[in-house]
């Protein structure tokens, strides 16, 4: 399947009637084919089996898509890497970082960083890299190495944790204070006294939604 297969295909689904709502609810950032999740999924579910098969993965095709102007692209672009996630190694992950770099929010973003949490648990180096990336100046890509550790349980580096929420105490951006609460909530349910201590210990200096979201299961 090439680019020009694939939007053949979601423009022969398109429906018009789900496009407006798409666009609104992505705050008229994206445009739209109006195609569902599994419905869109569908079209290329048979193209990803092949695609393991192979274990290569296509890079241009993923710009490609990546570079399209509807949405759904960018979404096939997520799920390819997903599938193929087996197949990448940190030196792919400067490719990756574009798609973090443009066409940011929070949908896409919270893909990508599934990527870097599965090459981080076999490759030290994305540690590094994600302590340097919660210093950066775009919240987004600070979002990614907030979150890359999600649903790792005991698996998780809490001394990376630690400094990268640190890094981005007393911030007054939404995503950024919701990542942080997100990644607190998630350990607590392996670890809730480290989060609990960690909540008291820079209580003054959390955002309140972090707080709340971080003590759901305390």
């Amino acid at each position: 399947m090439n680019i020009e297969t694939l939007k053949k295909e979601f423009s022969a689904r398109a429906n018009e009637e789900k496009v407006n709502h798409l666009v609104g609810y992505m705050r008229n950032q994206f445009l739209f084919y109006g195609l569902q999740t599994p419905e869109r999924r569908a079209i290329y579910h048979n193209f990803l089996k092949d695609e393991k098969k192979k274990k290569e993965v296509d890079w241009k095709l993923l710009d490609q898509a990546w570079d399209e102007e509807q949405r759904e692209l960018q979404y096939f672009a997520c799920d390819y890497l997903l599938a193929m996630k087996k197949y990448i190694v940190f030196d792919d992950l400067a490719k990756i970082e574009r798609f973090v770099r443009t066409k940011q929010w929070w949908d896409t973003i919270d893909s990508l960083i599934k990527i870097y949490g599965y090459v981080g648990l076999t490759d030290n180096r994305v540690d590094d890299l994600m302590l340097k990336w919660s210093q950066d100046p775009d919240f987004w890509v600070r979002r990614v190495a907030i979150e890359h550790q999600l649903l790792r349980k005991k698996k998780m580096n809490t001394a990376l944790l630690q400094k990268i929420i640190e890094n981005n105490l007393d911030s007054q951006e939404f995503f950024i204070n919701k990542a942080i609460g997100w990644a607190l909530r998630d350990y607590s349910k392996t670890n809730s006294d480290w989060v609990r201590n960690f909540i008291e210990l820079h209580r003054e200096h959390l955002a309140k939604l972090s707080i709340k979201e971080g003590s759901k299961y305390l």
